[in-house]
Parts: C-alpha cells; structure tokens; sequence
C-alpha cells in the first residue's frame, strides 16, 4: 500500500500541505505535490530519504483533458534503498515554469533542457535553459498536443500519391 510507503509517510509528515495525491499502481508510488514546493520535497528526499539518483524528468501534456494543462514527473531512485518513487507536480499553461531541481540533482540539467525543448516548460533558476534537440531557431514545441502535426510551415499529409 502506498499509504505504508517510508518515503509517503515522511513526506506526509513533513510537507502535509503539499502532499495533494498519492496512488500506486503495480507496485510503483506516485506522489502529486505542489509544484511551489518541489525543490524542497526534492531536497528532503534526497538528502533525508536517499533517493540518490533522479533517472528521469519529463512532463505529460493534458491538452483539453484536465487543468493543469501539463504534469511534471519525477523518477527518482534510492541506491541504498533499491526503491523507486514517482514524483508529479502541475504546471498550468498560463504560467508555464516550475523552478528547477538540476541544484538537488545535476542529472536533472540536461533532461530539464529536454523537456523545455520539446515541451515548453520553463525552469527557474536552471542554470544554462536553452534547446538541446531542436534547432536554436526552432518555432514552438513539438512534443505539445497543439504543435502542427507537420511541424510549422508545411502542408497536411495528403497520403500516398501514386
């Protein structure tokens, strides 16, 4: 259960305020936390907690399905510990940025960069925030559900002329 969780129960403890929604699915918990928050819970997890390694940063983009538009994830891993925790925040299109965690975790830097790229999401504080995969004169952000399917500037797909 994830309510038994050591990670869940530490938090709850500490940031029981922050703390909006907490669900496992197959043996893996996930934790929403408010996203004013998140360097902090970062930082007490990490440091009191030992999740030691973030292997991944990535958002999820709602478009017309729920508010807020996007949700930041979180994969964090404990290397003492063997455990995993999911860790989701969400970012609102109108105030697209969340800060950023590369200062609890420097592996956070580049997948940060990847998700402002491909996604949009701006992260405060990050120390070097610019395209990583896209050209630097790119328009828009292709992972977006809104971003043309052809990219900018080309005609629809008509299928196959022949």
């Amino acid at each position: 259960m994830a309510e038994n969780n050591r990670a869940v129960i530490k938090l709850k403890e500490k940031f029981a305020v922050s703390i909006l929604d907490v669900k496992e699915f197959r043996g893996e918990v996930t934790v929403t936390v408010a996203r004013e928050k998140i360097v902090d819970i970062c930082r007490f997890l990490k440091e009191s907690l030992q999740y030691n390694l973030c292997t991944d940063v990535t958002a999820v983009d709602y478009l017309g399905k729920q508010e807020p538009r996007f949700m930041m994830v979180y994969n964090l891993y404990s290397i003492p510990n063997k455990d995993r925790l999911r860790l989701k925040a969400g970012v609102p299109e109108a105030d697209c940025t969340i800060d950023t965690v590369s200062c609890v975790w420097t592996s956070a830097n580049w997948l940060e960069r990847e998700v402002y790229d491909l996604m949009g999401v701006q992260f405060d504080g990050h120390p070097d925030l610019r395209r990583i995969l896209m050209a630097d004169d790119w328009v828009g952000h292709p992972l977006r559900k809104d971003y043309p399917l052809q990219g900018p500037d080309r005609e629809p797909y008509k299928g196959r002329l022949s």
